[in-house]
């Protein structure tokens, strides 16, 4: 049964630009394997040449984040909701385009 994958912006474009896509696989590293043999150009945005999930990409099932489950081996079931979101890292520390804001300084 397949379960629903929503994506972020940044990686609809290697998915035809859908917003939801459905794949299936009893844990979340079955459906990313069958997301990327659908849709190959997901392949580096979300899996490491290993296989590990990617550092700078998070997945929720529902609303957990894998990563604190077990990861790509964490089940799957058809009624559950996978989110995949592009990691967002810290600034350079000068207060970045926000210190340029002059109601926010």
């Amino acid at each position: 049964m397949p379960v629903e994958v929503h994506l972020p912006t940044v990686l609809r474009v290697h998915a035809g630009g859908e917003r939801t896509v459905h794949a299936e696989g009893a844990t979340i590293g079955q459906v990313l394997g069958a997301l990327v043999a659908t849709y190959p150009g997901l392949s580096g945005q979300l899996l490491n040449d290993d296989g590990t999930l990617h550092r700078f990409v998070n997945v929720y099932l529902n609303d957990d984040d894998v990563r604190y489950l077990s990861s790509l081996d964490t089940p799957v079931a058809p009624t559950d909701e996978i989110s995949i979101l592009p990691a967002v890292a810290g600034g350079s520390g000068d207060g970045g385009w926000l210190a340029s804001v002059p109601a926010l300084r």
